[in-house]
């Protein structure tokens, strides 16, 4: 199966480009073997959160960043949310904000 990627918005696809560079170049990866394989590749790349939505677990030297996403068709990854990690679990706002995201995306809202 051929999967694509695509990003909820333009924001979210600029704040992919913000990240700092090696926390970017571990991101780029993990959507490049997503692009391969399917979202389902495994810690410590990707792990499901429940009810639809996933997460890509990017690591760096500078830090750590999460880019929330789900599943549209059978071979449509949506990229809802990126953001930096600073706590041990993932910040509810951002949990929220994700899930509001996939709710338009599946519902075609957007």
């Amino acid at each position: 199966m051929e999967w694509k990627i695509e990003f909820y918005n333009e924001t979210v696809k600029n704040d992919v480009g913000k990240l700092h560079p090696t926390i970017k170049a571990k991101f780029e990866a993990i959507k490049d073997k997503m692009l391969e394989q399917g979202p389902d590749i495994g810690m410590p790349f990707t792990r499901a959160m429940g009810k639809g939505l996933f997460e890509i677990r990017a690591k760096g030297q500078a830090g750590i960043a999460r880019g929330l996403f789900c599943i549209v068709s059978n071979s449509t990854i949506v990229i809802l949310h990126v953001f930096i990690k600073k706590t041990e679990s993932t910040p509810k706002k951002e949990l929220e904000l994700a899930i509001k995201r996939m709710k338009k995306v599946k519902n075609h809202d957007i």
